[in-house]
């Protein structure tokens, strides 16, 4: 299977509408970080993408000439509590001698570089701060990892964007069948996941019949063909299967795991093609702030024996068309309103996790 991948002018609002979440589906915590609004703070952003070897061009929308900013300077405030200043050198000291693994689609390669990005500020020798094999940062590598030397840890991206394994077409199956997702098999470098003291998944983009049907990609359970087979029933499947493996593979008195969900996208048009970027986040979410995937994860999640942390991300991002990539990626000529601008809001991410695991220790 192929793995291959206008500014609205407003006045500044001080704060954005608040989303109730439902504390039992957010998160396990005391704090329900994911309940919250979005603030405008000139302390923001808090790196600059540019001056981070690691952020994509991709994703550094200033350097790709976006002229307004606003769109950085926004923090995200959970309504009941708060989440912790981020203090660069406190993460680095809690990280040291640690593993930390992402695991998951574009949208958890974002995460990842800005989580390497925000680490990054409080390295003095930026030269201590590598690629493991050198490799530059691309969609196109399975596993990239960046060591920070002088701490003594890695951050690692795998790319594995349905979580399951590729397959190879059964006999007798249909000319229209090409290639299979194995919904019962997890994706065979999982292996490599294991040894790590920070896990967090995602994945969902690529869940689409764009993406698998029209691609010519089925589902296969026990070695057979689900023809039939919804992508939201396939997605459940495949999701329990992880959520197997979890409670078999994974010790979690060592390592702790988190799934992060569904990232709204802000497509519009009859045919949802169009990408209109705003300069500021939206009053309404219309209805972007729940997403069948992310029900999915919550409930997957509720279920399991061992303690998985749900970042219920979907909620944040229900409002913040600002950020998207739009025209000002390295491909101006493919709009998108997927994947967010570096900095931006996977920022916010990475201190809700950091405050997860500070408040852990």
């Amino acid at each position: 299977m192929n793995y291959g991948y206008s500014c609205m002018v407003l006045d500044i609002q001080p704060v954005m509408q608040n989303y109730e979440i439902d504390n039992v589906t957010a998160s396990s915590e005391e704090c329900n970080y994911f309940d919250g609004s979005w603030v405008y703070d000139e302390r923001y952003p808090l790196y600059n993408a540019s001056d981070c070897p690691f952020a994509e061009r991709g994703f550094d929308c200033l350097a790709n000439g976006r002229k307004d900013n606003d769109y950085q300077k926004w923090r995200w405030k959970p309504k009941n509590c708060d989440i912790l200043k981020f203090d660069v050198h406190v993460v680095l000291e809690m990280l040291r001698g640690k593993r930390v693994v992402f695991v998951g689609d574009s949208l958890g390669r974002t995460q990842w570089e800005s989580m390497i990005c925000l680490l990054m500020t409080g390295v003095e020798d930026k030269t201590s701060v590598y690629e493991v094999n050198g490799n530059k940062i691309t969609k196109q590598i399975r596993h990239l990892g960046v060591r920070f030397a002088s701490f003594n840890f890695t951050v690692e991206f795998y790319r594995s964007v349905f979580l399951v394994q590729p397959g190879a077409v059964p006999k007798h199956s249909p000319k229209r069948v090409k290639s299979t997702l194995k919904l019962d098999v997890l994706d065979n470098i999982s292996k490599k996941w294991i040894q790590s003291d920070v896990l967090i998944f995602n994945t969902g983009h690529w869940w689409t019949p764009g993406k698998l049907f029209d691609m010519r990609c089925y589902f296969q359970v026990a070695g057979r063909l689900k023809l039939g087979m919804s992508t939201s029933s396939a997605y459940y499947t495949a999701l329990t299967t992880w959520s197997s493996w979890v409670e078999n593979m994974i010790d979690t008195n060592r390592t702790r795991v988190f799934f992060r969900t569904f990232e709204p996208s802000h497509w519009s048009g009859s045919n949802h093609l169009t990408c209109k970027v705003t300069r500021l986040p939206l009053n309404k979410t219309n209805g972007k702030e729940r997403n069948p995937f992310s029900d999915t994860i919550i409930n997957v999640v509720k279920n399991m024996t061992v303690p998985v942390t749900v970042m219920h991300v979907t909620p944040m991002g229900a409002s913040r068309s600002d950020a998207h990539v739009g025209t000002w990626s390295d491909n101006p000529l493919v709009p998108d309103c997927s994947h967010w601008c570096l900095p931006g809001v996977p920022d916010a991410w990475n201190e809700i996790l950091f405050s997860q695991l500070l408040s852990q220790d």
